[in-house]
Protein backbone atom coordinates (compact mmCIF):
# COMPACT_ATOMS: atom_id res chain seq x y z
CA UNK A 1 0.00 0.00 0.00
CA UNK A 2 2.80 2.41 0.81
CA UNK A 3 4.49 1.83 -2.54
CA UNK A 4 1.19 2.34 -4.35
CA UNK A 5 0.61 5.61 -2.47
CA UNK A 6 4.07 6.77 -3.55
CA UNK A 7 3.29 5.97 -7.17
CA UNK A 8 -0.04 7.78 -6.93
CA UNK A 9 1.42 10.92 -5.38
CA UNK A 10 4.19 11.03 -7.98
CA UNK A 11 1.65 10.83 -10.81
CA UNK A 12 -0.43 13.82 -9.66
CA UNK A 13 0.08 16.88 -7.46
CA UNK A 14 -2.52 15.57 -5.00
CA UNK A 15 -2.36 13.04 -2.18
CA UNK A 16 -3.24 9.37 -2.00
CA UNK A 17 -6.95 8.43 -1.73
CA UNK A 18 -8.67 8.33 1.65
CA UNK A 19 -9.08 4.59 1.15
CA UNK A 20 -7.91 2.34 -1.66
CA UNK A 21 -8.55 -1.33 -2.37
CA UNK A 22 -8.11 -3.85 -5.18
CA UNK A 23 -10.56 -6.73 -5.61
CA UNK A 24 -10.64 -9.82 -7.78
CA UNK A 25 -13.89 -10.40 -9.62
CA UNK A 26 -16.24 -8.28 -7.51
CA UNK A 27 -16.52 -5.95 -4.53
CA UNK A 28 -16.48 -7.43 -1.06
CA UNK A 29 -19.54 -6.85 1.21
CA UNK A 30 -17.85 -4.04 3.15
CA UNK A 31 -17.02 -1.95 0.10
CA UNK A 32 -20.35 -2.70 -1.53
CA UNK A 33 -22.08 -1.31 1.55
CA UNK A 34 -19.74 1.68 1.66
CA UNK A 35 -20.29 2.67 -1.97
CA UNK A 36 -24.03 1.97 -1.84
CA UNK A 37 -24.40 4.97 0.48
CA UNK A 38 -23.06 7.42 -2.11
CA UNK A 39 -25.44 9.64 -4.12
CA UNK A 40 -23.07 9.39 -7.10
CA UNK A 41 -20.12 7.23 -8.11
CA UNK A 42 -17.35 7.96 -10.57
CA UNK A 43 -16.69 4.93 -12.76
CA UNK A 44 -14.19 3.98 -15.45
CA UNK A 45 -13.15 0.79 -17.23
CA UNK A 46 -10.01 -0.55 -18.84
CA UNK A 47 -10.09 -3.11 -21.64
CA UNK A 48 -7.68 -4.84 -24.00
CA UNK A 49 -8.75 -2.48 -26.77
CA UNK A 50 -11.65 -0.51 -28.19
CA UNK A 51 -13.61 -3.23 -30.02
CA UNK A 52 -16.42 -4.69 -27.91
CA UNK A 53 -16.72 -8.44 -28.21
CA UNK A 54 -13.11 -8.76 -29.32
CA UNK A 55 -11.33 -6.80 -26.57
CA UNK A 56 -12.31 -8.01 -23.13
CA UNK A 57 -13.05 -5.94 -20.05
CA UNK A 58 -10.12 -6.08 -17.62
CA UNK A 59 -10.62 -3.53 -14.85
CA UNK A 60 -13.39 -1.42 -13.32
CA UNK A 61 -12.51 1.60 -11.18
CA UNK A 62 -14.90 3.35 -8.79
CA UNK A 63 -14.61 6.42 -6.55
CA UNK A 64 -17.10 8.14 -4.26
CA UNK A 65 -17.39 11.69 -2.93
CA UNK A 66 -15.35 10.77 0.18
CA UNK A 67 -12.34 9.74 -1.94
CA UNK A 68 -12.79 6.03 -1.37
CA UNK A 69 -11.33 4.42 -4.49
CA UNK A 70 -11.25 0.80 -5.60
CA UNK A 71 -10.28 -1.26 -8.61
CA UNK A 72 -11.99 -4.52 -9.55
CA UNK A 73 -9.90 -6.92 -11.62
CA UNK A 74 -12.03 -8.87 -14.10
CA UNK A 75 -10.75 -12.33 -14.95
CA UNK A 76 -10.63 -13.72 -18.45
CA UNK A 77 -13.94 -15.52 -19.05
CA UNK A 78 -15.71 -13.85 -16.12
CA UNK A 79 -19.32 -13.01 -16.97
CA UNK A 80 -20.83 -11.77 -13.69
CA UNK A 81 -20.09 -9.44 -10.78
CA UNK A 82 -23.32 -9.33 -8.72
CA UNK A 83 -22.35 -6.64 -6.18
CA UNK A 84 -20.91 -4.39 -8.86
CA UNK A 85 -24.02 -4.92 -10.96
CA UNK A 86 -26.28 -3.96 -8.07
CA UNK A 87 -24.47 -0.64 -7.68
CA UNK A 88 -24.32 0.11 -11.39
CA UNK A 89 -28.03 -0.60 -11.88
CA UNK A 90 -29.23 1.16 -8.70
CA UNK A 91 -31.66 3.97 -9.62
CA UNK A 92 -30.64 5.83 -6.44
CA UNK A 93 -26.99 6.27 -7.48
CA UNK A 94 -25.86 8.41 -10.40
CA UNK A 95 -22.92 6.87 -12.28
CA UNK A 96 -20.47 9.43 -13.66
CA UNK A 97 -18.22 8.49 -16.60
CA UNK A 98 -16.02 10.27 -19.10
CA UNK A 99 -17.05 8.97 -22.53
CA UNK A 100 -19.79 6.83 -20.99
CA UNK A 101 -20.69 5.36 -24.37
CA UNK A 102 -17.60 3.14 -24.29
CA UNK A 103 -17.86 2.15 -20.63
CA UNK A 104 -21.57 1.28 -20.83
CA UNK A 105 -20.86 -1.00 -23.78
CA UNK A 106 -17.86 -2.57 -22.03
CA UNK A 107 -19.85 -3.30 -18.86
CA UNK A 108 -22.80 -4.60 -20.85
CA UNK A 109 -20.70 -6.81 -23.10
CA UNK A 110 -18.38 -8.07 -20.38
CA UNK A 111 -20.66 -8.50 -17.39
CA UNK A 112 -24.24 -8.07 -18.59
CA UNK A 113 -24.64 -4.82 -16.62
CA UNK A 114 -27.19 -2.22 -17.74
CA UNK A 115 -25.89 0.97 -16.12
CA UNK A 116 -28.36 3.72 -15.12
CA UNK A 117 -28.71 6.58 -14.38
CA UNK A 118 -25.69 8.11 -16.12
CA UNK A 119 -23.82 11.43 -16.31
CA UNK A 120 -21.13 11.71 -19.00
CA UNK A 121 -18.53 14.43 -18.50
CA UNK A 122 -17.43 14.26 -22.14
CA UNK A 123 -20.93 14.94 -23.45
CA UNK A 124 -21.39 17.57 -20.74
CA UNK A 125 -18.10 19.23 -21.70
CA UNK A 126 -19.10 19.46 -25.36
CA UNK A 127 -22.37 21.11 -24.38
CA UNK A 128 -20.92 23.35 -21.66
CA UNK A 129 -17.37 24.22 -22.74
CA UNK A 130 -18.24 25.51 -26.20
CA UNK A 131 -15.29 27.90 -25.91
CA UNK A 132 -12.90 24.92 -26.20
CA UNK A 133 -12.27 22.18 -28.76
CA UNK A 134 -10.49 19.98 -26.19
CA UNK A 135 -12.81 17.65 -24.32
CA UNK A 136 -10.54 14.81 -23.21
CA UNK A 137 -10.49 13.83 -19.55
CA UNK A 138 -7.05 15.33 -19.05
CA UNK A 139 -8.13 18.75 -20.36
CA UNK A 140 -11.47 18.77 -18.54
CA UNK A 141 -9.98 17.81 -15.16
CA UNK A 142 -7.07 20.22 -15.52
CA UNK A 143 -9.33 23.20 -16.20
CA UNK A 144 -12.22 22.44 -13.87
CA UNK A 145 -10.52 20.63 -10.98
CA UNK A 146 -6.98 21.98 -11.23
CA UNK A 147 -5.27 18.58 -11.41
CA UNK A 148 -3.01 17.48 -14.25
CA UNK A 149 -3.48 13.78 -14.93
CA UNK A 150 -0.65 11.53 -16.01
CA UNK A 151 -1.93 9.49 -18.99
CA UNK A 152 1.25 7.51 -19.72
CA UNK A 153 -0.30 4.17 -18.72
CA UNK A 154 -3.42 4.65 -20.85
CA UNK A 155 -2.20 2.36 -23.64
CA UNK A 156 -0.82 -0.62 -21.76
CA UNK A 157 -1.57 -4.31 -21.31
CA UNK A 158 -4.54 -4.38 -18.94
CA UNK A 159 -5.09 -8.08 -19.56
CA UNK A 160 -2.44 -9.01 -16.97
CA UNK A 161 -5.03 -8.31 -14.28
CA UNK A 162 -3.29 -10.45 -11.65
CA UNK A 163 -0.05 -8.51 -12.08
CA UNK A 164 -0.95 -4.89 -12.76
CA UNK A 165 1.88 -2.49 -11.95
CA UNK A 166 1.77 0.40 -9.51
CA UNK A 167 1.82 2.92 -12.34
CA UNK A 168 -1.21 1.25 -13.93
CA UNK A 169 -3.16 1.22 -10.65
CA UNK A 170 -2.24 4.85 -9.97
CA UNK A 171 -3.43 5.81 -13.46
CA UNK A 172 -6.65 3.85 -13.01
CA UNK A 173 -7.36 5.43 -9.61
CA UNK A 174 -6.72 8.97 -10.83
CA UNK A 175 -9.07 8.54 -13.77
CA UNK A 176 -12.01 8.35 -11.35
CA UNK A 177 -10.87 10.41 -8.36
CA UNK A 178 -11.58 13.77 -10.01
CA UNK A 179 -14.64 12.92 -12.09
CA UNK A 180 -17.19 13.95 -9.47
CA UNK A 181 -15.57 17.37 -9.12
CA UNK A 182 -15.61 17.81 -12.90
CA UNK A 183 -19.23 16.70 -12.99
CA UNK A 184 -20.25 19.37 -10.47
CA UNK A 185 -18.41 22.11 -12.35
CA UNK A 186 -19.91 21.07 -15.69
CA UNK A 187 -23.42 20.83 -14.25
CA UNK A 188 -23.07 24.39 -12.93
CA UNK A 189 -22.10 25.69 -16.37
CA UNK A 190 -24.89 23.73 -18.06
CA UNK A 191 -27.44 25.10 -15.61
CA UNK A 192 -26.15 28.67 -16.05
CA UNK A 193 -26.36 28.37 -19.85
CA UNK A 194 -29.76 26.64 -19.70
CA UNK A 195 -28.46 23.43 -21.27
CA UNK A 196 -28.74 21.01 -18.35
CA UNK A 197 -32.04 19.51 -19.47
CA UNK A 198 -30.63 18.97 -22.96
CA UNK A 199 -27.59 17.25 -21.44
CA UNK A 200 -29.80 14.97 -19.35
CA UNK A 201 -31.73 13.96 -22.46
CA UNK A 202 -28.43 13.14 -24.16
CA UNK A 203 -27.35 11.01 -21.20
CA UNK A 204 -30.60 9.05 -21.46
CA UNK A 205 -29.68 8.12 -25.05
CA UNK A 206 -26.24 6.74 -24.20
CA UNK A 207 -27.37 3.15 -23.47
CA UNK A 208 -28.84 3.02 -26.99
CA UNK A 209 -25.56 4.19 -28.54
CA UNK A 210 -23.67 1.66 -26.42
CA UNK A 211 -25.95 -1.12 -27.66
CA UNK A 212 -25.42 0.00 -31.25
CA UNK A 213 -21.65 -0.13 -30.71
CA UNK A 214 -21.89 -3.64 -29.31
CA UNK A 215 -23.97 -4.71 -32.32
CA UNK A 216 -21.49 -3.16 -34.82
CA UNK A 217 -23.96 -0.40 -35.80
CA UNK A 218 -21.99 2.41 -34.17
CA UNK A 219 -21.94 4.51 -37.35
CA UNK A 220 -25.65 4.23 -38.11
CA UNK A 221 -26.21 7.96 -37.52
CA UNK A 222 -23.19 9.12 -39.53
CA UNK A 223 -24.00 11.10 -42.65
CA UNK A 224 -22.17 11.72 -45.89
CA UNK A 225 -23.31 13.43 -49.10
CA UNK A 226 -23.07 10.13 -51.01
CA UNK A 227 -25.58 8.43 -48.70
CA UNK A 228 -28.42 10.92 -48.95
Amino acid sequence: MASFASALMSSTPGSAPHRFAVFDGDLDPEWHGLLAQAPALAVDTEAMGLVHGRDRLCLVQIADHLDNVCCIRIARGQRQAPRLQELMESPAIEKVFHFARFDLAALGEGLGIAVAPVFCTKVASRLARTYSSRHGLKEVVQELVGVELDKQSQSSDWGRVEDLGEAQLAYAANDVRYLLGARQALASILEREERLELAQRCFACLPVFAELDRSRFGSVFEHSSSSR
